[in-house]
């Protein structure tokens, strides 16, 4: 499995420990985040990692920031992306289970890393159900679809 890593400022040294324990449990992991302490936009980053996955160029990814909302936030953006930001393993599980997320995010002042290392765990291991969830993840993604028409005919 390949995934992507982004991350701003704060994140580097979680950021860095995350890539080598996903790499020591044989993921391929291409970095687009900072290395730097040096201020860095997370947009960036979000954008970065939401652009491999939607255009399968990565099977999933992983973002961290402070507290991993604003680069959630910025992946959501990007049309098929289902980022979802969680502090605890279990959360993370659901959110692949139920609404068959493609990103996961966490904050790197909000979380350990040992609860990092779990959290990623747990979401990798999950699998979509489908079944009832799918018509949701369906008006999801029609809301992404069709946002710019709406806006156009109001």
């Amino acid at each position: 499995m390949k995934l992507a890593i982004g991350n701003d400022h704060v994140a580097v040294e979680m950021k860095n420990e995350i890539m080598n324990y996903l790499v020591s449990k044989g993921y391929e992991v291409i970095n687009v985040g900072t290395d730097s302490t040096e201020r860095f936009n997370y947009p960036v980053s979000g954008y970065k990692v939401a652009r491999l996955v939607a255009d399968g160029k990565v099977d999933a990814g992983v973002l961290i920031c402070g507290t991993g909302v604003g680069i959630s936030l910025s992946a959501n953006k990007v049309n098929g992306i289902r980022a979802c930001v969680c502090s605890d393993p279990y959360t993370a599980r659901l959110s692949k289970q139920h609404n068959n997320t493609n990103i996961i995010a966490f904050g790197s002042r909000v979380i350990g890393i040992e609860t990092a290392k779990m959290i990623v765990d747990e979401w990798l291991a999950a699998e979509y159900e489908g079944g009832r969830h799918q018509t949701r993840i369906d008006m999801i993604d029609e809301i992404g679809r069709t946002q710019h028409l709406k806006a156009a005919e109001e």
